[in-house]
This record gives C-alpha cells, sequence and structure tokens, in this order.
C-alpha cells in the first residue's frame, strides 16, 4: 500500500540558465491537502507543471503513485488550471461528457450517470444545458472543479482554484474539498489566499524556487513573536525572517 501519494527528491528545473526549482523535497501523504503558497515568481507553477508531466526535471526525480509521472499517469490526476480550459460553445453537459470521454469513459451508460452526477456535486443540475460563454466566472470554474473530478482521479491538482470566487462559492468548492480528502483523495492546490490556506493539512512556502518549510497551518502562528495570522507570518517569510516563523 502506498502511504505518500506524491515523493519528490532533490528536484530541480532550469530555464536555459535561470534556476525556477532548486533542490525541492516534499512527500505528500494519502488523502492530504497540500498547500503551495508564495509570491508571483516563486516556482509554484513549474512545480505544478512537473507534477503533471508537462516539463521534465533538470535534476531529481518525483514519485506520483510509485511511478515517475508520464501519460499513463493522467488517468489517476485531475488538473484545473487558474485559466478555464472549457469550451465556450458547448453547454455544460457537453463539456464534462467531452473531457469524461477523453479520459476514457468509453461506456455511454456509465459515463452519462458519471456526468450526471458530477454536475450534482458541483451544484450545476439546473445549468446543465446552458452554454458556457453565457455563464458567469464563478459558474465557468464550476465547470472546470467538474471536468477535473468527473474521471474520479486519485489526485487533484488545483492552480488557484478560488479566485474571484465569492465566499459561499469558495466554501462550496472547500465542502467539496474536504469530502474528497477524506475518501482518500490527495489533493494540491496552490494560493496566494489566507482563506484557502489556513484549510490545507500541510502548507508549503515557496520562495525563489526553494520550499522554505512546509508544515500544518498552525504551527506559522507564534503569538510570542507577533505572529498572530497566515499573512503576518508569510509577510516575515518574504522579508528573509524564516527563523521566526518555523
Amino acid at each position: 500500500m502506498i502511504e505518500n501519494s506524491i515523493i519528490i527528491n532533490s528536484l530541480s528545473f532550469s530555464y536555459g540558465k535561470n534556476l525556477t526549482l532548486d533542490d525541492i523535497n516534499l512527500e505528500i501523504k494519502k488523502g492530504c491537502i497540500q498547500g503551495i503558497i508564495g509570491s508571483n515568481g516563486t516556482g509554484k507553477s513549474t512545480l505544478i507543471n512537473i507534477l503533471v508531466g508537462r516539463l521534465k526535471p533538470s535534476k531529481g526525480s518525483v514519485h506520483i503513485l510509485g511511478s515517475s509521472p508520464e501519460v499513463k499517469l493522467l488517468k489517476n490526476i485531475g488538473f484545473m488550471p487558474q485559466k478555464n480550459s472549457i469550451y465556450e460553445n458547448l453547454n455544460v453537459y457537453e463539456n464534462i461528457d467531452f473531457f469524461a470521454r477523453m479520459q476514457g469513459l468509453s461506456n455511454k451508460n456509465h459515463r452519462k450517470i458519471t456526468v450526471k452526477k458530477i454536475i450534482d456535486t458541483v451544484h450545476l443540475k439546473n445549468m446543465s444545458k446552458e452554454i458556457v460563454y453565457k455563464l458567469s466566472g464563478g459558474m465557468k470554474q464550476r465547470v472546470s472543479l467538474a471536468i477535473a473530478l468527473v474521471h474520479q482521479p486519485k489526485i487533484l491538482i488545483f492552480d488557484e482554484p478560488t479566485v474571484g470566487l465569492d465566499p459561499e462559492l469558495r466554501r462550496t468548492f472547500w465542502n467539496n474539498f474536504k469530502n474528497l480528502s477524506s475518501k482518500g483523495t490527495t489533493i494540491i492546490i496552490t494560493t496566494h489566499t489566507m482563506d484557502d490556506a489556513i484549510h490545507c493539512d500541510k502548507l508549503a512556502y515557496m520562495k525563489s524556487g526553494k520550499i522554505l518549510i512546509n508544515q500544518p497551518p498552525e504551527k506559522f502562528l507564534d503569538t510570542n513573536k507577533n505572529i498572530y495570522s497566515l499573512e503576518d507570518a508569510f509577510i516575515k517569510l518574504s522579508v528573509g525572517k524564516s527563523n521566526e516563523v518555523s
């Protein structure tokens, strides 16, 4: 039985002479909600692209469910990018059905049941026949979430999944994430939002291509050091005071 869904060892990546990831080490247990936070340009997106097989490491290794990232593993990964990758001219049902077929759900009757169930899960039942371009930004994000979930992957990777969502819709997303985690799905989330970060089981802070700290959100707080919130902690980290946080 695989205890760790993802193991990253001494991972580095360079664009030419530009070192984007520098000796990343990270283990993510099955069912964990792992947050990754840091300023723009710290390497978060590069790390995600390596995890989903879009980029190859320059050095080090990545193992997902015991294997290196490759095409055959994609059936075990659901990915929701920050920018919606959905077809604006199709309706909600057609979008999710299309991506279900792309993920190998070939049996028409089974796929129909699965797609309808996922539409219910993301609370789009009354919108299933709506053309996507008519939907609000929040509704489009629900469609993207449904697409990531439709093939029931063991690992879900979200890049800024709640950006632009109102508080009620953000709560709906997190209810889904917590439910999936409780059933053993491993979830990785990049975020700039403290409201998201506090819900993660573990939170990795990235700076200059390195993971400086990876620990539960509550361990970042220390009233003796005037760190009362995650925002306080990350301000100190951003100015190089990691010794005051860890």
